[in-house]
């Protein structure tokens, strides 16, 4: 019995192990590397010789483009928290309700998931174009040329416009998480509000909305720490311009590390990616903990 137990674990760990030596790689080792490398002048091909110790941390503090980046990065939380959730949240109430044809609804919101950010960059690019892009067109034919601007070739509205092509991308994501969170509403609760005399709006904000807290906090902690690592579809839209005016971190160690050559300093500011991006899990982490501790009391 014994044996066959051992045999049993000893496969089942078989099965596991290509995965998780793909994640220790590709996922886990690259971490305390990115640190190692930080510390040194390197190019990425010749010999690590050159000891800078916190030399390259010192250079990004005083890198005004690096400054840049963290402030769009910023922007792009702060946008993200304030467009996706409630539009993810209000199309998740969608398509939990009782509509006829409610999986061409699930389908037809969830298409820009589907969708390669490469794709959706190349796409929204030429949305945007100002000669003969969709949305300059489109304003043109209702009479509003004065609208019709450069979107992503002005610095004032290249991270603005590209801000709400990532929200277009993403809101389906939330509209799923919102969607299983809803469907663990007890109806029974909503049913006696309703026969207490609250109206459907009283009912969604002091029933729904607290039971959600849990799917509200995930939520809003995925699209953090996803908004402080983004890098795809900025890149493709406008590589970080112009001028770095829509430069995040992610596309700025990118540059440095694969376009300039800098891999040390590319590693620099992905460790300070990493301790930004962990630093502001664990507080979401800890208030949510305490949200819920104040309610239980």
């Amino acid at each position: 019995m014994n044996t066959l137990k051992n045999n049993s674990m000893i496969a089942g760990f078989a099965f596991v192990l290509p995965a998780l030596l793909i994640y220790l790689f590709y996922f886990l080792l690259p971490i305390p590397l990115s640190g190692v490398y930080s510390l040194f002048k390197w190019d990425g091909i010749s010999p690590m010789t050159d000891f800078r110790g916190l030399g390259n941390y010192i250079k990004l503090f005083h890198d005004s483009v690096f400054w840049t980046s963290f402030i769009n990065n910023i922007k792009l939380v702060v946008l993200s928290l304030i467009i996706q959730l409630p539009i993810g949240l209000l199309l998740g109430l969608l398509v939990s309700s009782k509509l006829k044809g409610l999986m061409v609804y699930k389908l037809f919101y969830f298409i820009p998931m589907t969708i390669s950010a490469v794709a959706i960059g190349i796409t929204w690019k030429f949305i945007y174009d100002p000669n003969f892009g969709l949305l300059n067109t489109f304003l043109s034919s209702i009479g509003l040329e004065n609208l019709a601007l450069g979107w992503l070739g002005e610095p004032e509205l290249a991270i603005g416009a590209v801000i709400a092509t990532i929200s277009w991308q993403y809101a389906p994501f939330y509209m799923v998480l919102f969607s299983a969170g809803l469907s663990g509403v007890p109806q029974e609760l909503i049913e006696a509000a309703y026969i207490d005399g609250a109206s459907k709006f009283q009912s969604f904000l002091h029933i729904t909305l607290p039971l959600l807290r849990g799917t509200i906090r995930t939520a809003s902690i995925l699209s953090i720490t996803g908004s402080l690592k983004y890098f795809a579809l900025i890149f493709v839209m406008t590589e970080g311009g112009p001028n770095h005016a829509s430069e995040l971190m992610a596309t700025y160690m990118y540059k440095q590390a694969f376009t300039s050559f800098k891999m040390g300093y590319g590693s620099a500011i992905a460790v300070v990616m990493f301790i930004i991006s962990f630093a502001v899990t664990i507080i979401a982490l800890k208030l949510g903990k305490q949200s819920e501790g104040l309610n239980e009391a």
